[in-house]
């Protein structure tokens, strides 16, 4: 990448609470920081294209995915999101990589928070949290002997991993003290410590060892209905299901039939297609489903940590150093 120039104009469409936004203008001082006039609080929203953005060096939040390619000032791309399905084309990153452009996300903001929704999940379905809920919600029975012997360790399981990214491996360190046998499927296969890693060519033989998969897949060409009825089939029967990465990765007919069949013995969402959630959809009726509103990766000081993300990138994309998140 080229040294950037002292003084840059960074495009922002990311609407930040009042301390968060001072943050920002406080940190960018000595650059133009611009806000778009259709900013929004929600980092899923996909951004409008704004003309401002095409005499911009820098955005952060969620550029429209079009206008940065047709814009040839643009030098990096800083979202707002761990993850980045509207920049994932081949178009994109070609684009980005022959004008040294960068792409960054945030997944070192959203890993630690993901990591932890899971294994509360796992932790909660294992100690019959959640039925014994549902028993003081509606009529108080007494089920001793049901939720007891009922119960499961997390210790000495075995965990499948579907990717490994920043959220996968935060995880395999909050799932290292119960010494359970983790395996992670992904394209590259290199040595993790702890970590089994394996090519999608084993996947079929790992699914029949799991009980507990977590998918953390996210949404591009290759990974639409990923989990689909074949691979449900190759789970043990009563093997949990857990999918913190994109609705889009699972074919929902096939899950719904695998959790009726028992061959999944509980399934834990917290992203669908589409979102929100029709209320009539059969996911919020299937016994052993329970289900989140994609907030996985939620954290009271989601804006402070977003921003200071970002601004500990722009030192180091003014400096002329390596960004953390780099995508391409």
């Amino acid at each position: 990448m080229t040294q950037p120039s002292p003084s840059l104009t960074i495009w922002c469409n990311a609407r930040f609470n009042a301390a968060d936004t001072q943050r920002l203008l406080d940190g960018t001082r000595g650059h133009r920081l611009a806000f778009s006039t259709s900013a929004s609080t929600s980092v899923l929203a996909a951004g409008q294209a704004d003309p401002a953005l095409a005499a911009a060096d820098l955005a952060f939040g969620q550029p429209d995915a079009a206008q940065c390619l047709a814009s040839p000032r643009l030098r990096w791309a800083a979202l707002t999101t761990a993850g980045y399905t509207r920049y994932d084309t081949d178009e994109f990153r070609e684009n980005f990589r022959a004008r040294g452009a960068a792409l960054t996300s945030v997944s070192e903001v959203f890993a630690d928070s993901c990591a932890q929704h899971v294994l509360a999940m796992m932790l909660a379905l294992g100690r019959q949290l959640l039925p014994s809920h549902r028993d003081q919600l509606t009529d108080r029975s007494w089920h001793y002997e049901r939720r007891r012997y009922d119960s499961r360790l997390l210790t000495g399981q075995n965990v499948v991993l579907l990717g490994f990214g920043a959220i996968g491996v935060r995880l395999a360190h909050l799932l290292a003290p119960f010494d359970l046998k983790l395996t992670a499927v992904r394209r590259s296969v290199r040595a993790e410590r702890g970590v089994r890693i394996v090519p999608e060519e084993m996947l079929s033989s790992v699914l029949g060892e799991a009980d507990h998969v977590v998918n953390i897949l996210p949404d591009n060409a290759s990974t639409r209905g990923y989990m689909n009825a074949r691979r449900f089939s190759c789970l043990k029967p009563g093997a949990r299901f857990y999918n913190v990465g994109r609705g889009t990765t699972v074919d929902d007919q096939a899950l719904l039939e695998a959790l009726r069949s028992g061959r999944v013995g509980a399934a834990y969402l917290d992203v669908f297609d589409p979102e929100p959630l029709p209320a009539n959809h059969p996911y919020w009726d299937t016994p052993n489903c329970f289900l989140t509103p994609h907030t996985a990766g939620g954290r009271h000081d989601q804006d402070e940590a977003i921003v200071k993300h970002f601004l500990k990138n722009l030192a180091a994309f003014t400096r002329g150093e390596a960004l953390v998140d780099r995508v391409v």
